[in-house]
């Protein structure tokens, strides 16, 4: 899903041609909205396992390191698509879109609480002096370290910078982070480029049709 051979935040994704293309949501909470739920138009689930879990945290801008050392089982699955679920439901209200199931209430407020108050992942520093996590991770951890991003996302100088992609058949979620506030695409590779070239020929076909 995603290649580290760079330091470019975000997740690798693929168009409905098969198409790679980076996608920053801005937040390590919002990568995990990526993995599926209650989306629109249709859901989908790629949290199906454990291993699948696992390599989404490798994956995530967690990462280097975290997929080794991080040990979970079917009920911590079961709780990441619970905590991914409410997020989403948060982040869609945020962005003042109700597109991805029923709207968020306190539930949802209450699941993300839940595991933030949880112990958090454990980072140190290696042999070699780089970063790495602690052996031992466990879900729990992982998901703690999550909600407490989405909580400091939630309540931080962004938390009213939440926007739904303009492309009328992306369903993305990200925050915006950039300096001017004005992000609008998912990604400049993929809707942004669709949206300049369907502008394009919307021009063309003007000029064409008033041309005497």
């Amino acid at each position: 899903m995603t290649d580290r051979s760079t330091s470019t935040p975000g997740m690798v994704l693929g168009t409905s041609e098969g198409r790679p293309y980076r996608f920053d949501p801005g937040a390590l909470c919002l990568e995990l909205l990526v993995t599926g739920g209650p989306a629109a138009p249709t859901p989908y689930e790629a949290l199906d396992r454990p291993a699948a879990l696992v390599r989404w945290a490798g994956e995530s801008r967690l990462a280097p390191g975290l997929g080794a050392v991080l040990a979970v089982d079917e009920a911590d699955v079961r709780a990441a698509r619970a905590v991914r679920d409410a997020l989403l439901r948060i982040t869609a209200d945020r962005a003042g879109g109700h597109r991805f199931g029923r709207p968020a209430d306190a539930s949802d407020f209450a699941v993300l609480n839940a595991a933030a108050a949880e112990a958090p992942l454990v980072a140190r520093v290696g042999a070699d002096g780089a970063r790495e996590w602690a052996p031992g991770a466990t879900g729990a951890q992982l998901l703690s370290t999550v909600a407490r991003d989405a909580v400091d996302l939630f309540t931080g100088p962004y938390a009213d910078r939440f926007r739904e992609c303009g492309t009328h058949n992306c369903y993305l979620l990200f925050v915006d982070t950039s300096r001017p506030g004005r992000r609008r695409w998912c990604a400049m590779e993929r809707c942004g480029n669709l949206h300049k070239v369907r502008a394009h020929r919307a021009r063309r076909t003007t000029a064409a049709t008033t041309t005497p």
